[in-house]
């Protein structure tokens, strides 16, 4: 939110824009993401994810110290490449750490109750963080960012030291003489191999790349299309309307974490790629014809329902199909095919809505979704591994 708004003021209304800044929030995925996931698997994953948060907190922190003058642009822009290069080493670690801390047959569960806590602080989040930066400015937003920080590395304690077995320290002195052995670049090669040649991994990597794409080309053009058709202050309006997205997120999760064992978690994710897509359309054509908030809320709160289940099952898939040796690495190039997909269709679409409108590519994006979905779902039925 705070990132939004400082652009919002800048550059009221351009999309370009707020994409050129996030791709320095994207460009770490790609430049440390495959460095990381080897660290992660060699380093204590709890010791990671503290000192990541610790590091962004102050990080945070600092940004608001240089955001009076255009001149010092270029430094935040250093700034924030630094917090999301931290970030790089935290996401996979706090996805590697899930089966150290549980039993297989609760991966499901688990992974539903990490995306649940996740959409319980969005929904405060984004709506607090709207408020904030709507009432207390830009500085505001990136101060309260910083204290979420602090708040998590200090919550990370709470893991408790018996969940880090005997065999996970063996493991752990296994992987230092396997480390001292093996290059991080070897590694890095080794990872992507794996990544390419394990079927259900790779599936998730292209579910992740779809995910991206459909981020990049709705986040910056819908934007920009939620400031045009609601004629609201981008910061507050968007800030509730991503809360009401998160219940829905929430409660998706919920359910899908209770009743999902019941079903194959490939079908999930072509079933709620094809009505995710459909919901698209719905809530941009309608918001065409009727541009009213409390309809937007309501469409967004159904998005995030259809949503939640596909960041589930794919993370579960995951889980199941990748060893533990190679669980960090797994998750950084999951990260990479995401923020790859993410990085280029938010430029091709903020392109796109200059030269057509943002309702026509929003719903192409729908429409796309929708037929993968289908289609998967179909070509799920042919090849066994899918079943």
């Amino acid at each position: 939110m705070a990132i939004i708004g400082y652009i919002s003021i800048g550059a009221p209304g351009s999309g370009m824009q707020l994409a050129k800044l996030l791709s320095f929030t994207i460009l770490p995925v790609f430049i440390i993401g495959p460095v990381a996931g080897v660290y992660v698997d060699r380093w204590d994953r709890r010791r990671m994810m503290f000192i990541s948060d610790l590091l962004r907190a102050m990080l945070v922190m600092v940004i608001p110290l240089f955001l009076l003058t255009k001149k010092s642009m270029p430094l935040v822009y250093f700034l924030i490449f630094l917090v999301f290069s931290i970030g790089r080493f935290f996401v996979p670690a706090k996805l590697s750490i899930i089966p150290e801390l549980v039993k297989k047959e609760d991966l499901l569960i688990a992974n539903s109750l990490v995306n649940i806590t996740g959409m319980i602080a969005a929904i405060g989040g984004f709506a607090l963080g709207g408020l904030i930066v709507q009432y207390w400015g830009v500085k505001g937003g990136f101060y309260l960012d910083a204290v979420s920080f602090f708040v998590s590395s200090a919550l990370i304690f709470f893991i408790g030291p018996k969940q880090f077995s005997k065999i996970r320290i063996v493991q752990m002195g296994r992987e230092i003489v396997e480390a001292i052995q093996k290059s991080v670049i070897q590694e890095v090669k080794e990872g992507l191999t794996y990544f390419v040649r394990k079927k259900e991994v790779g599936f998730t990597g292209l579910i992740m790349l779809l995910l991206g794409a459909a981020g990049g080309s709705a986040y910056v053009v819908g934007i920009v299309f939620i400031q045009q058709i609601l004629h609201r202050t981008v910061t507050l309006g968007l800030g509730f309307l991503i809360m009401f997205l998160g219940i829905g997120l929430f409660l998706g999760a919920l359910v899908y974490g209770r009743f999902g064992q019941r079903v194959s978690h490939f079908k999930i994710i072509f079933l709620s790629l094809f009505f995710s897509g459909l919901m698209l359309i719905i809530f941009v054509l309608t918001l065409v014809r009727y541009p009213y908030f409390s309809i937007a809320a309501v469409l967004s709160f159904i998005l995030g329902l259809f949503v939640a289940p596909i960041i589930i099952a794919t993370n579960t898939i995951v889980h199941n199909a990748s060893t533990e040796e190679m669980m960090g690495k797994t998750f950084s190039s999951l990260e990479i095919a995401m923020h790859l997909g993410f990085f280029l269709f938010m430029f091709i679409s903020s392109f796109l809505a200059e030269k057509i409108s943002s309702v026509s590519v929003l719903t192409m994006v729908g429409f796309s979704f929708s037929l993968i979905g289908i289609s998967g779902f179909f070509i799920k039925q042919k090849v066994r591994w899918l079943n």
